[in-house]
């Protein structure tokens, strides 16, 4: 009877260990087979990561022929005052080529300079200044290369003639030669990315006053605060005779406060830690950029970007360079002195500017709030005031 007992416990034993040795051999193969699997997976991701990063990388496209035509007058152009400060030229094109461009009129084969805003990031990025530049603005243009390879004359015309006659390179140079400051770096944009930018977030949040019933701009929205998605955003931002007083005023009023809106939408945390909302965002925005070789690439917007998203919305600013109506023709637009002068130099030296809403209102007349000194004057080793001009902030809610 024990010889049985021990006989049975040796066989119960030695299938125990049999089970065991076979248990750690399945647990081996499960860990390299969850190892082969993991690694799969990451080189599986990182290969979608890797097709994904290249698509983006390759949607932007550099715009080597400004860059040779500002390195031929390099020499001719300001010099950068304060080291880490930056300057880039944002010029919305109305181009009417390339899909989804030509319902918006006929494609001539010119472009202008829809919109165009100076954006400034202070050297420790802890502010953002856009400044709009009317289109209508009155300005010494130079010489330029134009895109059949003669150059045209200089001369005093419209801002956005620059733009028509020798695109991006012959704008910046007349930014240049109007403030003084040095532009760093420039992206241009057309009516699509635009659109598409807009609806890859879902739609931008803005406050109506009043309803708009516009035939031309092909809007219908009640008042209060309505999300627009692409379409309306462009109609939105671009409509001139038939919102608000008709003038390119109203119209800048405008799209600072829509971009206002835009850079909440784009900073808040629904778009930004969301991987589903943020590629498209970022397919869009590549998809619709022409910039200097610089910032042609993720790498190169990544770290102009990395820089600025931690700058509260209220250091981020929008106004318009000070203006009036030019004196020889009242739809044109001319700069007011010295403010205009002074905002330059602020730009120029990486110095303080304030915007207020209420600051110099000229609301109903085609011309812009001059700069107005803050209340401490300068004496001895005061520091010189901190201008004031109208304008508004990304905090701000125009709904009140």
């Amino acid at each position: 009877m024990v010889s049985d007992v021990a006989e049975e416990g040796e066989v119960r034993g030695g299938a125990t260990a049999t089970g065991a040795g076979l248990s750690r051999r399945r647990r081996r193969r499960w860990i390299r087979g969850g190892a082969c699997g993991t690694a799969v997976l990451l080189g599986a991701t990182a290969t979608v990561g890797g097709v994904l990063y290249a698509k983006l990388d390759g949607n932007i496209t550099a715009d080597e022929a400004a860059a040779a035509e500002l390195a031929r007058y390099d020499k001719e152009r300001p010099t950068s005052l304060v080291k880490d400060a930056q300057n880039i030229l944002v010029i919305g094109s109305d181009s009417r080529s390339g899909d989804g461009n030509r319902k918006y009129g006929k494609d001539t084969g010119t472009e202008r300079s829809d919109t165009t805003i100076l954006l400034h990031l202070s050297a420790g990025r802890d502010s953002a200044t856009a400044v709009s530049i009317p289109r209508d603005l009155m300005v010494d243009v130079p010489s330029c290369l134009k895109a059949d390879g003669t150059r045209t004359e200089p001369m005093f015309a419209m801002f956005n003639y620059a733009f028509e006659m020798g695109g991006s390179a012959c704008t910046i140079r007349t930014v240049e030669g109007l403030t003084g400051v040095r532009v760093d770096h420039h992206m241009v944009v057309d009516f699509s990315g635009f659109k598409e930018m807009v609806d890859a977030v879902d739609g931008v949040e803005i406050c109506l006053a009043a309803p708009i019933r516009d035939k031309a701009a092909k809007l219908r929205l009640p008042a209060g605060r309505v999300t627009l998605d692409g379409e309306q955003a462009l109609g939105y931002v671009r409509a001139r005779k038939s919102l608000g007083n008709g003038s390119d005023t109203d119209r800048m009023d405008r799209q600072q406060r829509f971009l206002a809106a835009l850079v909440n939408k784009v900073r808040s945390n629904d778009v930004l830690l969301n991987p589903v909302k943020l590629y498209p965002v970022l397919d869009a925005a590549t998809s619709s950029l022409t910039t200097d070789p610089d910032l042609a690439s993720l790498r190169g917007l990544y770290q102009l970007v990395r820089g600025v998203r931690n700058i509260p919305t209220e250091r981020v600013q929008f106004l318009t360079v000070p203006r009036e109506s030019y004196v020889y023709n009242a739809n044109r637009d001319q700069l007011v002195e010295p403010e205009a002068e002074r905002l330059f130099e602020q730009l120029r030296t990486d110095r303080p500017i304030v915007v207020s809403g209420a600051a110099g209102d000229t609301a109903g007349k085609n011309s812009s709030a001059s700069g107005t000194e803050s209340l401490n004057s300068p004496s001895g080793d005061t520091p010189s005031p901190t201008p004031t001009f109208r304008g508004n902030t990304a905090a701000e809610d125009t709904c009140g």
